[in-house]
């Protein structure tokens, strides 16, 4: 019984510990003062705002909380998309006031439409999208055309669980990137954490049978699709917001490792407080992530101007979290 005490403490115990070391060394020091801003942030918005629960007055306090900052793209809950890849346009009635309000009101950013849904796999599982389907495919490609010639300056695709190394969200990605720009609009995605240790994507899905991890190719292949790529970077289920402070600038810097330099890759912040298994919110906090961020990006590449910091949400969002972003991302070089 002692020797297999021992062997399970070699296994199982070690290596933790040996991560949770690992990542409270990432999360030491201190940020360079030009690890800031580079006006390239992001920040997911609700549908109320597409369906007519805010208004000029909800939109006067996001002009007062974006004034200062580094705000540049707003992605805006649209979708989702049907299950066969379409969008019902009953689902964004109030797309041109928004983005005509948002462009007077705030010159220079810009208004994506969030598209998503649900993915599966099986060929008996329903009740989501499945990427396999070369019509459905096709049918979120128009989707795209739909937002883009109804105003939005942009569209941001977040699906999910989305499996690593899944060769049709290429042929997606490949099918969006012309169709996009021959509207005149910016290609944006969602994408899973990178994998902390090689194959942990595989063990994840294998276990679960979801991709929680992409490998650290795969994003690579995914970012070289697009304009702009926003690492959801929480719900790590890390119990200490060193360690997860240690964790957002380790993805950090295997992202930007990643991404070609044109790429826009930006860092999740949680802007939201649930507690659950996946999420602790005394551990992910806005301020370890950006003080995560910063790290990772002095130690990967501190003069990258391809780089910010992606909010989320702004539904439940406080102010402290608002602070944290203001004072640890924002608040000018000192000379």
């Amino acid at each position: 019984m002692a020797g297999l005490a021992l062997a399970l403490t070699a296994v199982v115990v070690l290596p933790v510990a040996a991560a949770g070391t690992a990542l409270r060394i990432e999360y030491a020091g201190d940020p360079p003062a030009d690890a800031r801003t580079r006006g390239r942030d992001a920040l997911w918005l609700g549908h109320a705002w597409l369906d007519g629960r805010r208004g000029e007055r909800d939109l006067a306090a996001l002009t007062r909380r974006a004034a200062g900052t580094g705000l540049r793209d707003l992605y805006v809950h649209t979708g989702p998309l049907e299950h066969d890849g379409a969008l019902r346009p009953q689902r964004y009635p109030r797309a041109a006031w928004l983005v005509d309000a948002v462009h007077r009101r705030l010159p220079g950013v810009r208004v994506q439409a969030w598209l998503g849904d649900r993915l599966v796999y099986g060929r008996d599982e329903g009740g989501g999208l499945r990427l396999a389907d070369v019509g459905a495919r096709r049918t979120v490609v128009d989707s795209a055309r739909q937002v883009l010639r109804a105003g939005f300056d942009g569209v941001h695709f977040d699906l999910e669980p989305l499996r690593s190394d899944d060769g049709d969200y290429l042929r997606l990605l490949d099918g969006l990137r012309p169709a996009v720009a021959d509207e005149g609009g910016l290609l944006s995605v969602a994408a899973h954490q990178i994998d902390p240790l090689p194959g942990m994507h595989t063990v994840s899905g294998a276990v679960t049978g979801r991709g929680k991890w992409w490998s650290k190719g795969y994003f690579g292949q995914v970012a070289r699709r697009v304009d702009q790529i926003a690492v959801m970077s929480y719900d790590t289920a890390l119990p200490l917001e060193s360690l997860y402070g240690g964790y957002v600038a380790r993805q950090t810097e295997l992202a930007l490792s990643a991404a070609p330099d044109e790429v826009d890759v930006l860092m999740g912040v949680p802007f939201f407080h649930t507690d659950d298994m996946g999420h602790h919110a005394s551990a992910e906090t806005a301020s370890a992530a950006v003080r995560g961020a910063r790290l990772g990006l002095a130690r990967a590449d501190r003069h990258r101007e391809h780089f910010g910091l992606a909010l989320y949400v702004d539904f439940a969002a406080t102010g402290d979290d608002w602070t944290a972003y203001r004072r640890g991302w924002c608040a000018p070089v000192e000379s």
